[in-house]
């Protein structure tokens, strides 16, 4: 190794050890994420929205707002999906999403996201796409 990187290593260390140190400029927070990254990061891989696609590990989620679940042509649901009784509307979703197992007891969904900001932004998000 250079002595210019073993000047810089110990520069660096030095600077990020020391409580008071900081960056000579501003650096920029990023903006928050979109609704629609959000979709993407915490759903588009098992999901898609784009109508007519095929499903995914799970069912394509176009216009699923205020569509009863487990009706989807060429998805194989769960029994409790197939058989729920209801509509998705921001209550449900906003269930579904905090706890899927909870709402239908057997559902085959892992993904849980505890926060509500997160999840109104996705709800918002995917009653835009209905």
């Amino acid at each position: 190794m250079s002595w210019w990187a073993v000047v810089c290593l110990l520069l660096f260390a030095v600077t990020a050890t020391t409580a008071q140190a900081q960056l000579p400029f501003n650096v920029p927070k990023p903006p928050p994420p979109t609704a629609a990254a959000l979709f993407a990061n915490h759903c588009g891989i098992c999901h898609t929205i784009e109508p007519n696609s095929p499903p995914r590990q799970g069912p394509n989620l176009a216009g699923v707002f205020l569509r009863k679940p487990g009706i989807l042509p060429g998805f194989h649901y769960s029994p409790g999906l197939s058989q729920a009784d209801f509509v998705w509307d921001d209550a449900h979703l906003d269930a579904w999403l905090t706890d899927p197992q909870k709402l239908i007891p057997g559902a085959l969904m892992r993904y849980r996201q505890a926060d509500p900001a997160i999840r109104g932004k996705i709800i918002e998000w995917l009653k835009e796409q209905h």
